[in-house]
């Protein structure tokens, strides 16, 4: 283990298949060292800003470990915007707001139409909007056109998912009151031979068959399943395999589970925590053969959705199916070692109907069940759906009546049907990889059953 360990540290390559992207993807692995050192200008340009909301636009790696941090405080100075859904945007207060645009890659549609809409709802007022890209991207580029307060470059060499750690987590921790210095110290002293073991266990799990990773925390803690869904699911979920992540905060058994539990005394365990899972998910990766820093299946939704957005109007796909039969039809098409993903392209304001129905699912089939919202997914537990081993059964679930009318300034559609569309190509991508999914129109989550 130890030989593992030292290899990690100095970010050996050879750890993962020959032709992975990890010579460009091991920044995360000293992040903790070197962002404690800009705790002190990070806390004292937070103490700066008076704004009374924080908004931060961004998907998947950009918004799952700052929702993750806001959560574990309680904080509702910051508001993390991770969705297309015209209801939930249009319910986001921008009136003396602070924006954060984040994106690593600077061009991610969602981000782009989301920013397009915060920038006509502040009136063009650049001072009042902040960028965390890479450098060199064309987000980069236009905040300093538009004179944005400030542009956080980050680390280039820092994927996505591993990216809490960095500016892309730590800037909005500072502005929830975070002690930066303290979240990347507690990251520091992580045991990384324990974190190694576990890796080595969930990978070795997932070859016996016990794939779904469990992983069981306080509600209080919750939203850390955002968070490691992803980084579990999008590195290990490709070439037919995969650890599948199943978050939860009750107790959950089964022949084909890897339970884990998650103990945090405080908010600022997350920092050890994030580290802990970066570096297991990391060996898994090794131990399973596969590497965990790419996501070769994440784009055919994203085409998919281009596709059908060039091609408008929409056009609904045939076999809807009945919300009061969605359990019957999972009955017979469950089997063992099997699970359920509940695909929600709804409004935020349905996330405890949406677990409810995941935990009901979970009891009547029964089955692992995971639950989560589109097109937050999509760039999340989306690439083990179409990458990952074949047990996946889906559920999709749409509006049943057109959803309200919220224009995205510069586009030819408003979110509506942009949300339509990111829902229609990921069906159709599942569907191309011969998945098993039903899509179920719904006014409400509680209809199914």
């Amino acid at each position: 283990m130890s030989d593992v360990c030292e290899r990690l540290l100095a970010k050996d390559v050879t750890l993962w298949p020959r032709g992975s992207v990890a010579a460009s993807r091991l920044g995360w692995v000293d992040s903790p060292h070197r962002y404690r050192e800009e705790a002190d200008d990070l806390t004292a340009w937070a103490a700066s800003i008076d704004a009374s909301k924080i908004v931060l636009l961004g998907m998947g790696g950009s918004s799952l470990g700052p929702e993750v941090l806001r959560g574990a405080v309680g904080s509702d100075r910051l508001v993390v915007l991770d969705t297309t859904d015209p209801r939930t945007i249009a319910s986001v207060d921008f009136s003396d707001a602070l924006v954060l645009v984040s994106s690593k890659s600077g061009g991610t549609l969602e981000v782009q139409s989301l920013l397009a809409h915060a920038w006509d709802r502040l009136g063009g007022k650049g001072e009042r909007f902040v960028a965390i890209t890479d450098p060199g991207t064309s987000l980069g580029d236009l905040a300093r056109e538009r004179g944005f307060a400030r542009v956080f470059e980050n680390d280039p060499n820092i994927g996505g998912r591993y990216s809490v750690l960095s500016y892309f987590g730590l800037v909005p921790a500072a502005l929830v009151g975070y002690d930066i210095d303290q979240l990347c110290t507690v990251a520091v002293d992580v045991d990384v031979d324990e974190a190694i073991e576990l890796g080595m266990a969930m990978a070795e799990a997932a070859r016996e068959g016990r794939d779904k990773v469990t992983v069981r925390t306080a509600p209080a803690s919750a939203a850390f399943g955002l968070w490691i869904e992803q980084l579990i699911a999008e590195s290990t979920g490709k070439q037919g395999t995969g650890c599948i992540p199943v978050p939860t905060t009750e107790a959950e058994e089964g022949d084909d589970r890897f339970v884990v539990s998650v103990h945090m005394g405080a908010p600022i365990d997350l920092g050890r925590e994030f580290y802990r899972w970066e570096i297991a998910t990391a060996i898994a990766g090794h131990a399973l053969g596969i590497d965990p820093f790419d996501e070769p299946n994440v784009s055919e939704s994203k085409e998919n959705t281009k596709r059908v957005l060039d091609a408008l109007p929409l056009r609904e796909p045939e076999g809807a199916h009945d919300p009061g039969k969605v359990t019957a039809w999972l009955a017979g098409e469950v089997k063992p070692g099997d699970y359920v993903s509940i695909q929600a392209f709804l409004p935020y304001d349905q996330a405890g109907a949406l677990d409810a129905l995941r935990r009901r699912v979970r009891d009547e089939v029964p089955v692992a069940v995971t639950a989560g919202f589109g097109p937050r997914f999509l760039h999340s537990t989306g690439q083990l759906h179409k990458g990952g081993p074949a047990s996946v059964v889906a559920v999709q679930l749409v509006p049943a009546k057109p959803t309200a009318d919220l224009p995205i300034p510069g586009a030819a559609y408003d979110f509506g049907t942009l949300i339509a569309a990111q829902a229609i190509g990921d069906y159709e991508s599942l569907r191309s990889h011969d998945r098993r999914v039903v899509r179920v129109p719904v006014d409400s989550v509680e209809e199914v059953t």
